[in-house]
């Protein structure tokens, strides 16, 4: 099959619209089992979690399906296959982002009024009761992140912040977030976020920013990890 190298740019993506352009053209034939993650790799000249996931956004898409202990397969009744929005950022460019802002934004709202640094501790006391609760914590996960945002007082921060968050519940983003959740992950998550409101609400600005990228380190970690296990 006249698989191609990869260049080392947005390789998610451009892995799927490589076997998504296969399909099309019927040089991979729908109902028939994809080559083994480790052969793709080898022959696209990438990483085997790269491979993974490209394999999930187009499972998402309904192009594959994977079938446990078998392969992955090309749908027999798969729509017809389109390349995903080249401008769109994958769920790792989003994570990087975060880590660009996010830590600033702790910091910042360590330094703020007392009633903002307050916020930020009422919004992890929700999130903390969601988990006491046994209710889903993306919401309040969300809630908590913003409200740093918001008391770092700049309204383009708040906006970026938002943004990146709304990339966070695309698909994929969302596909992979579940691969990586665990019970020891959520326990470690929220014990992640305690510490960046600990320190936000003592006003201490560099403990609110190693802790913030702690935390996105770990969830990257965390996600790669998933992929690892898909």
């Amino acid at each position: 099959m006249p698989f191609e190298p990869i260049e080392p740019r947005r390789l998610f993506r451009r892995i799927a619209e490589q076997i998504a352009a296969m399909i099309a053209r019927g040089d991979l034939p729908r109902g028939n089992r994809l080559p083994a993650e480790r052969e793709l790799a080898q022959r696209l000249n990438v990483s085997r979690p790269s491979v993974r996931e490209a394999l999930i956004a187009l499972e998402i898409a309904g192009l594959v399906e994977v079938r446990g202990g078998s392969g992955v397969y090309v749908r027999a009744g798969a729509p017809q296959p389109s390349a995903p929005p080249s401008d769109a950022p994958g769920p790792f460019d989003v994570l990087e982002a975060r880590l660009v802002v996010e830590p600033e934004c702790a910091a910042r709202a360590a330094r703020a009024d007392a009633p903002s640094r307050a916020a930020v501790a009422e919004a992890f006391g929700r999130m903390a009761a969601a988990r006491r609760a046994g209710r889903p914590e993306e919401e309040t996960d969300r809630d908590f992140h913003l409200a740093i945002a918001e008391a770092a007082a700049n309204t383009a921060l708040a906006r970026m912040v938002g943004e990146l968050w709304r990339g966070q519940t695309a698909p994929l983003a969302s596909r992979l977030t579940d691969l990586a959740v665990s019970p020891e992950r959520r326990r470690d998550n929220l014990a992640e976020h305690a510490a960046i409101a600990t320190a936000i609400v003592a006003g201490d600005a560099a403990a609110a920013r190693a802790a913030m990228r702690r935390h996105l380190t770990a969830v990257r970690r965390a996600r790669l990890a998933g992929l690892e296990g898909a």
